[in-house]
């Protein structure tokens, strides 16, 4: 029961703590450009959170692009769904998360849109922290794309010869590639006036990108013509340097192309993303 003399306790600065805090030009410290990425990383995590949805391209689609493939295609190229599935997989994996990365640029456009990016301009933090930060938050889907496939693959008896070490290594080049082909899809969440546009040019890139190359079948059974596009193409280079590190026997030259395409995405089109982003 409380009585008259129950009087909560307040604490009452003194003027010397006051003026300390209220200092004209007294700012807390300015932020790293790691620490501000992650934050922004963070928040990318938090919007798959509230909005659970955004994962079922993460993890229905790839389920379905792995099943379908298999048994529609495997009996007919390879002579049985399981030696397919040995040579299909990490090429589906590819497919599944590369073509996710476009919905980067899709989120971006979205956030301009909203005047999100220009309340995150305004801020005190590192300027590129906002657009690196988003695609952090990103790498956690490939990662979840990529474990999903592996799941299903080894369910349906995809065995790697290259063991859990070749199966690291090939998820950790499928996450360096896709973070650097982000970079694309930020430019053109930047140039482009919709997220439909965005995903309309996503599309258009993406599919001959993962369809013309050695995902489905050996380019020896392609004409010339085709063969000559799909040997320089990244994806091809990338899903040979997965299939060998999962094999158990790295191929160096294509692990080699994989990483100077990775750079050169970063590169590029990080550049042309910054120059438009503080321009805008």
């Amino acid at each position: 029961m409380s009585t008259a003399t129950d009087v909560p306790t307040v604490f009452v600065p003194s003027p010397e703590t006051l003026s300390a805090v209220l200092a004209p030009g007294a700012r807390p410290p300015r932020p790293s450009a790691w620490s501000a990425s992650v934050t922004f990383g963070w928040r990318a995590m938090l919007k798959i959170k509230h909005v659970p949805e955004q994962l079922f391209d993460v993890t229905a689609f790839p389920i379905i692009m792995t099943l379908m493939f298999t048994y529609l295609f495997g009996g007919a190229i390879k002579g049985s769904t399981g030696a397919y599935l040995q040579f299909f997989l990490p090429g589906i994996m590819v497919t599944s998360v590369v073509m996710i990365t476009m919905y980067t640029g899709v989120g971006l456009n979205t956030d301009i849109e909203k005047g999100v990016f220009d309340r995150f301009r305004t801020l005190p933090v590192w300027r590129p922290s906002a657009l690196v930060g988003m695609i952090f938050g990103d790498v956690l889907r490939y990662i979840l794309a990529a474990l999903v496939i592996l799941s299903v693959g080894l369910i349906l008896g995809f065995r790697p010869d290259g063991g859990p070490m070749g199966v690291l290594a090939g998820i950790g080049l499928l996450v360096v590639f896709s973070f650097a082909f982000s970079w694309v899809w930020t430019m053109f969440g930047l140039v482009l006036r919709s997220e439909k546009s965005v995903m309309g040019v996503s599309m258009l890139v993406l599919f001959p990108l993962t369809f013309l190359s050695n995902v489905f079948v050996e380019p020896i059974t392609m004409p010339g013509w085709l063969q000559a596009f799909v040997k320089v193409n990244p994806i091809t280079h990338l899903v040979d340097a997965i299939r060998s590190v999962m094999a158990g026997t790295p191929d160096g030259m294509s692990i080699m192309w994989t990483l100077l395409w990775s750079a050169g995405f970063v590169v590029v089109f990080g550049f042309l993303t910054m120059y438009r982003y503080n321009r805008r």
